[in-house]
């Protein structure tokens, strides 16, 4: 058993066999439906959610775990595994209040349970190829001082791109104004969405169709990574012919060593809607 213990949220929609065979602890966000309330990933899971969507008009509304959550966890995972280091890396703090809750409960535990929490400025699996791959290193014996050496290189090194099918969910939840949607929709603009250095949600660029859109984006990482050794990773909201089509695409154009596919979860789900796609990547150590 490795000495780092590696906790995320569940907003990093890591597949549930992988969140178990590199032992990687998840705090799920809320998901409120009128005045019903889902843990994400536990009581409602991504093929559930994208149902209810569609039997509702209004959008959900999401929250985030409490300090006492964090510190609840933390507690546990420190006498349960023989007091381990802990690092806990979550979702853009200009996205969601998690990484600051995260951050209070290790405030408050201080010394006493020692917990470095990280803020990864990103969101979906393009936090959760950073998770999975510190705890991959966790796992292997590496030191808090390794892995955290590590995260620093996949906070420079990661890059995630979005293709929205629908511009009506950001304009809901107020991404974009109503008249951009409309207008957007008749063109059949497909807007390709990143995040900035800082973690926020910006337009990368606006294309007409899925292959156009597609095409700038393997550009776009062709010109970052070359012929470098791979993870990618490829997230989507019921659409997954098309993740599996495109990770075709991104093998006839670059060494990829490691992939996932995963399905972007109910807490991401409410805010970028049924039919997006994300794909993330990063370069390997040593690469």
């Amino acid at each position: 058993m490795g000495k780092v213990k590696i906790v995320t949220d569940s907003t990093a929609d890591i597949p549930e066999d992988l969140q178990k065979e590199l032992d990687i602890t998840v705090v799920p966000l809320k998901v409120h439906f009128g005045e019903e309330t889902y843990e994400d990933g536990v009581n409602l899971t991504a093929d559930q959610f994208y149902i209810k969507l569609a039997e509702t008009e209004a959008i959900p509304t999401t929250s985030q775990p409490t300090p006492h959550q964090f510190e609840t966890e933390y507690r546990q995972l420190f006498e349960k595994m023989d007091k381990p280091d802990i690092i806990s890396i979550h979702l853009s703090s200009k996205l969601s209040g998690t990484f600051q809750s995260a951050y209070i409960a290790s405030q408050t535990l201080g010394d006493e349970v020692p917990v470095t929490v990280v803020d990864s400025k990103r969101a979906s699996y393009a936090i959760g190829i950073i998770v999975v791959e510190v705890a991959a290193l966790a796992k292997e014996g590496a030191s808090k001082e390794e892995c955290l050496e590590r995260v620093n290189e996949l906070l420079e090194d990661t890059s995630v791109f979005f293709m929205v099918d629908t511009l009506e969910y950001l304009e809901k939840n107020g991404r974009i104004g109503k008249a951009s949607a409309v207008l957007g929709s008749l063109l059949k603009i497909k807007p390709i969405l990143s995040l900035t250095k800082e973690g926020e949600v910006y337009p990368f660029e606006k294309v007409r169709g899925q292959k156009k859109a597609v095409n700038r984006i393997i550009q776009e990482f062709q010109d970052l990574y070359g012929r470098d050794d791979l993870h990618v990773g490829i997230s989507h909201a019921q659409s997954e012919s098309e993740a599996e089509t495109l990770m075709n695409q991104m093998h006839e154009h670059f060494s990829i060593k490691k992939e996932t596919i995963t399905s972007i979860g109910p807490v991401i789900g409410t805010h970028v809607g049924p039919g997006t796609v994300s794909v993330s990547v990063t370069r390997l150590k040593n690469s």
